[in-house]
């Protein structure tokens, strides 16, 4: 397995096919707007070039990873003599289907198809496509250089070679690969956006403010940083996203999303994306200001 096509070249996409290339992988990167391609290898080299700069990686490092990167706008041509596509597009089921199909009309009958979905079933998106047991969940964390976990979805058709494959490859990548069973939110977000959400609603309720509520979390249960600040971080859309998504999948009330976080959606405070979530970030990207509305 040498080449490998990754498909949205957002925060994601971007990430993996970072990665990848600096593992020394041919990698395709592609996305239909050329505007989110430059944006993406723009991310990449400054990346790069924050890595070289704490010698982490030699510069040469640097510039043949980026000679391992080629960007298409076209999923046909991208996808064409590949090994693996791992697909990055946005949290949306209806999308990812879509890709799916066409992926799995466009690359070779051997390729892997392979989604970063964090919550959305692999089993779903397996069934519009004609190979069912080639289909598997690469779900990298943010950010991908960083983050050393991959979880690894099998869905109800998966191989066990398949599983083998991706679980080896994922190793080759220097990350830790764990494999877990396909259900809505999987592991990683079934245990995390129950607690993110509880956080939500803890400031909904008026328990305590947002700086107190991350405060208690990070000194009091040691989180690298607090959980309004980490949903903030992820993007509070995403986090509506994968919360509805389990809620319709368990129906079950303990996973339906705080109504604050449903209103913050609607108005458009995403997060760091949006400049202003539970956090004003229209000076920093840190979480230094809170934002007026929780004042």
């Amino acid at each position: 397995m040498k080449n490998i096509a990754v498909i949205g070249a957002g925060t994601m996409g971007n990430g993996i096919a970072h990665v990848f290339a600096q593992n020394k992988y041919n990698v395709h990167l592609i996305d239909v707007s050329q505007e989110a391609l430059d944006l993406g290898l723009s991310t990449i080299v400054k990346n790069l070039d924050r890595l070289v700069a704490k010698e982490f990686i030699s510069a040469e490092i640097k510039v043949q990873t980026l000679a391992n990167i080629t960007t298409f706008t076209s999923i046909a041509e991208g996808v064409k003599n590949v090994d693996l596509v791992v697909e990055a597009a946005t949290e949306n089921v209806d999308l990812k289907l879509k890709i799916f199909k066409q992926i799995d009309e466009e690359a070779p009958a051997n390729a892997i198809l392979a989604s970063n979905t964090s919550s959305i079933s692999i089993t779903k998106i397996a069934s519009v496509t004609n190979r069912p047991e080639k289909v598997i969940g690469m779900h990298f964390m943010n950010p991908v250089p960083i983050m050393k976990l991959v979880e690894i979805i099998r869905g109800y058709n998966t191989s066990d070679e398949v599983t083998k494959t991706i679980m080896e490859l994922s190793g080759n990548l220097k990350k830790i690969p764990v494999e877990v069973n396909d259900y809505p939110g999987f592991v990683a977000n079934r245990i995390l956006m129950p607690m993110l959400n509880e956080a939500i609603e803890t400031l909904y309720n008026g328990v305590a403010g947002v700086y107190e509520i991350d405060t208690v979390m990070k000194l009091g249960m040691a989180h690298p940083m607090g959980p309004l600040q980490l949903a903030d971080f992820i993007g509070l859309d995403i986090c509506l996203s994968i919360l509805n998504v389990m809620y319709d999948g368990f129906k079950n009330p303990k996973y339906a999303p705080c109504p604050l976080l449903v209103n913050m959606v609607q108005a458009g405070k995403l997060g760091i994306k949006s400049g202003e979530g539970f956090y004003d970030y229209s000076e920093s990207r840190k979480a230094e200001r809170i934002a007026k509305q929780f004042q």
